[in-house]
């Protein structure tokens, strides 16, 4: 442990050490399979990786996992796709109990109202919306935007959305503050993360 609580861990692939926030760990399931776990909180050894789709690609082409774990493991073939997908879940499970907790405004006027108010943390644009709409919505953030005030989260299509905050085509929402905000905040920046580096 370093400073302030923060955890490090080594990235088996880079061999650099690293928070746990900027790595995901890997464990074997009882079937000896390698799994993500997401939140870090699975019995038994894991790999840690730097959080990246470059990464894990590469950690498995390489035999990272067998030569860390010293045991051969059984690794699925599309395993940089399965973590991309539980970020995924994760996050919209987040986005989900910002809705219930009021936290997380839907639709063109509200968001704007927030933009307005400067009380959104982050902007959410469906990226199948329509390019015309999502750019006129970020460039009423623009500003904030550029001073890293705001997070813009666009990794999701609008049936995902949808899906997880009950509505139907959501193209624009926004992150408000709030500790369920802010734990969406944290998943949607490790989603970025992963799939942009």
């Amino acid at each position: 442990m370093s400073k302030k609580g923060t955890i490090l861990r080594q990235c088996a692939l880079k061999r650099v050490v690293k928070s746990t926030d900027e790595l995901i760990r890997f464990v074997l399931s009882p079937d000896n399979e390698l799994v993500p776990d997401i939140d870090a909180k699975a019995e038994g050894r894991g790999v840690w990786i730097s959080l990246s789709k470059v990464a894990v690609i590469e950690a498995v082409e390489k035999n990272i996992f067998s030569r860390a774990l010293k045991q051969r493991v059984k690794i699925g073939d599309e395993l940089a796709q399965i973590v991309q997908k539980r970020l995924e879940d994760r996050l919209l499970g987040a986005l989900g109990l910002a809705r219930k907790a009021g936290q997380l405004p839907l639709g063109g006027a509200k968001v704007r109202s927030s933009i307005e108010n400067e009380t959104m943390i982050a902007l959410i644009s469906a990226n199948d919306g329509a390019s015309d709409g999502i750019n006129k919505m970020q460039g009423m953030a623009k500003a904030r935007l550029a001073q890293n005030s705001l997070v813009l989260i666009e990794n999701l299509t609008s049936k995902q959305l949808g899906l997880a905050l009950g509505q139907e085509n959501v193209i624009h929402a926004a992150l408000i503050h709030g500790a369920a905000a802010k734990s969406a905040l944290k998943r949607a920046i490790r989603l970025n993360e992963y799939v942009t580096d």
